[in-house]
């Protein structure tokens, strides 16, 4: 590491399948350091093989009881006005070396997510909120003889990523598998090629990187006590995470103070993601960060349905609409599909309060307030 304040820690950590794992881990160790840093940052797992469906591994980063903030490098990732935009591009990647694979979801999750740190060496810089593209290995059926398409995937760190040192980047990426509708089988030949090379990486292996690129998520930090209303679903928490990263956990020259509030929808408690993160925000910081989880599978809304993030974001609408009234930013990641039912919501609404949303939205696309990346 490129910094003094973080230790380095072995830590032996059990392949296991069972949920409450992810939940409770290092909740009963006692550790202490004598250094300025609660934060243990571990070193890359050494998987020999391509980590099987089954295994759950700790992610990389666990603070402790104190609040401290670590420190972070180089600062002058600080120094640039505007974002960087497409250093590589598809014609000429980056090859970049794959750090560590880690399974973020229990046993009980439908799919698999996978968190992935990638070394770029601090050649391929970033912004939070900005995605990655990767070509993955062999060519494109479509056209013989040409690579694969280039896949977008929205980074999941800041941009000291998570060793602090400004040398990795991180995705959270969900392995795409096919099943027959007919057999229920499932079709390896029509799985997610992009998803499944990232999910199978072993440390070591090399993948090929383009961008970054993006503008619409960027965090704006022109008033630090400002408001974030983040609402993702499944791997739409990427850059969520980078967000709160930077807010609540690195000492950046940026003072947060102001409210950042996560809407996650997932499918049950299993599929969580960054929940322990998150939960520690909460518990650190309860006058900045909310944090509202929507359980399609094991919770109820109102109308005795499954809870879906729309239905939070109308079991909280007025304080909603009262923040973006007073110049709140809105953010929504996900799959494309949640964006019909999120907008139905916020129109009904808004009907109840007596105002137009088409006219609303306008007024927050034109404040730069309102920032959608679905995929």
């Amino acid at each position: 590491m490129a910094h003094s304040a973080l230790s380095q820690v072995s830590v032996a950590v059990p392949l296991q399948t069972d949920s409450s794992f992810r939940r409770s881990t290092f909740k009963a160790t006692s550790i202490t350091f004598s250094d300025r840093s609660s934060w243990i940052s571990m070193p890359p797992i050494d998987l020999k093989a391509a980590p099987s469906r089954n295994q759950h591994i700790v992610c990389m980063s666990v603070q402790q009881a104190s609040k401290a903030k670590v420190s972070v490098s180089p600062l002058s990732l600080e120094d640039a006005k505007e974002p960087p935009l497409n250093i590589y591009k598809p014609k000429e990647p980056y090859t970049a070396t794959i750090v560590s694979v880690e399974r973020l979801v229990g046993p009980k999750a439908p799919g698999e997510t996978c968190h992935i740190v990638i070394d770029h060496d601090g050649n391929l810089p970033y912004w939070e909120g900005q995605s990655y593209g990767v070509i993955p290995p062999g060519e494109n059926p479509k056209k013989p003889g040409n690579p694969h398409n280039v896949r977008l995937y929205l980074i999941a760190s800041t941009r000291y990523g998570d060793s602090f040192d400004g040398k990795t980047a991180s995705l959270c990426v969900r392995r795409a598998v096919y099943y027959d509708p007919e057999t229920g089988k499932e079709d390896p030949s029509k799985n997610g090629v992009c998803s499944n090379f990232l999910c199978d990486s072993k440390p070591g292996d090399k993948v090929k990187i383009t961008g970054p690129s993006g503008k619409i998520m960027l965090l704006p930090e022109e008033i630090p006590n400002a408001t974030h209303i983040m609402i993702g679903t499944g791997t739409g928490v990427a850059p969520f995470r980078g967000y709160l990263r930077r807010m609540f956990m690195e000492s950046v020259p940026t003072k947060f103070n102001g409210l950042a509030w996560l809407f996650l929808g997932v499918a049950n408690t299993d599929s969580l993601l960054y929940d322990d993160e998150f939960t520690k925000y909460l518990n650190d910081y309860p006058g900045n960060f909310r944090y509202d989880r929507a359980l399609s599978r094991e919770q109820k809304n109102n109308k005795g349905g499954k809870m879906y993030v729309q239905d939070k974001i109308e079991e909280y609408s007025d304080e909603i609409f009262k923040l973006l009234d007073e110049g709140a930013h809105i953010y929504f990641c996900g799959l494309k599909g949640m964006m019909p039912g999120i907008q139905d919501t916020l129109k009904r609404v808004a009907e109840r309060r007596g105002e137009s949303w088409e006219q609303k939205l306008s007024q927050l696309k034109k404040n730069k307030q309102w920032h959608v990346e679905v995929y």
